[in-house]
């Protein structure tokens, strides 16, 4: 440049990155990135929205819970499915429930789908992801049906059609293959059955059972559960062994003979 100041140059900065690799030969260990599991999923039928669940919750490798309701309350009218950090995603959703229900008190009119979602990315947004909850949003209000999807980060997305969670992808294949618009209530709540089925058998995170939420006009009709995919058989097997399945190889009897015996009385004495 003329007077000597150099030229910003566009694109991006990879300084971070070469810090970060600095800080790794140095031994400094980083956060990895947790694993979690579910299939969530809706969709805008006729008359409403119709959310589904699965109900598995996973620490790890391991089940820790074979029947966890994925499906939160908001307000009467609207519901959100969770995904992610189970904890994370309850206070969200009861966090976000308070406020709906303050707002409601404060104006008198009924809760839109709008203002939760509003207050959901708001909060979201403002702790950039490390709050680890995906969330699909449904309900009916003034309006009509509304059906969005709300990222850990922020970023949201209305859609008549729905899938979060590590099963979210074998759940969509089933939406993108029978989904057709104005659907009768039973062929939507077999439909997104179905999709949640498609998740708990593809996706080692995802199992159990099949809970769906219908929101329509006249109410709520939360169906906990509605199908279980997964029923446990029963055990065939025997693991009782018979004697001399296992050689002894070494066998050694004590006899102990009593030298003397005191008995204690342990009730108190009255003076």
């Amino acid at each position: 440049m003329a007077d000597g100041t150099a030229r910003v140059k566009g694109g991006f900065s990879f300084e971070l990155c070469k810090r970060n690799e600095m800080l790794k030969k140095a031994g400094m260990k980083f956060p990895q990135p947790k694993k979690t599991g579910t299939t969530i999923a809706g969709i805008v039928f006729k008359d409403g929205v119709i959310l589904g669940a699965d109900t598995r919750a996973t620490e790890g490798t391991v089940i820790a819970d074979k029947n966890c309701a994925k499906i939160h309350y908001i307000s009467k009218n609207i519901y959100c499915c969770g995904a992610g950090t189970a904890a994370d995603t309850e206070y969200t959703t009861e966090t976000i429930s308070s406020d709906i229900e303050l707002h409601r008190l404060s104006t008198g009119r009924k809760p839109r789908v709008a203002t939760a979602c509003r207050l959901l990315k708001q909060y979201l947004y403002r702790y950039q992801g490390h709050i680890g909850a995906y969330l699909v949003l449904g309900g009916v209000d003034t309006t009509g049906p509304h059906l969005f999807t709300v990222h850990a980060h922020g970023s949201t997305d209305k859609l008549p059609y729905v899938t979060m969670g590590s099963g979210s992808l074998a759940a969509m294949a089933v939406f993108e293959s029978h989904y057709t618009p104005n659907m009768g209530v039973e062929e939507g709540k077999k439909l997104v059955r179905d999709a949640i089925a498609g998740g708990i058998f593809n996706d080692l995170g995802s199992g159990s059972n099949v809970d769906l939420c219908v929101i329509t006009a006249d109410g709520v009709d939360y169906i906990r559960p509605y199908d279980v995919a997964n029923v446990k058989g029963e055990r065939v097997g025997d693991y009782t062994y018979k004697r001399g399945t296992t050689a002894v190889l070494d066998t050694t009897v004590r006899h102990f003979e009593i030298v003397s015996e005191r008995v204690q009385s342990t009730e108190s004495m009255e003076t």
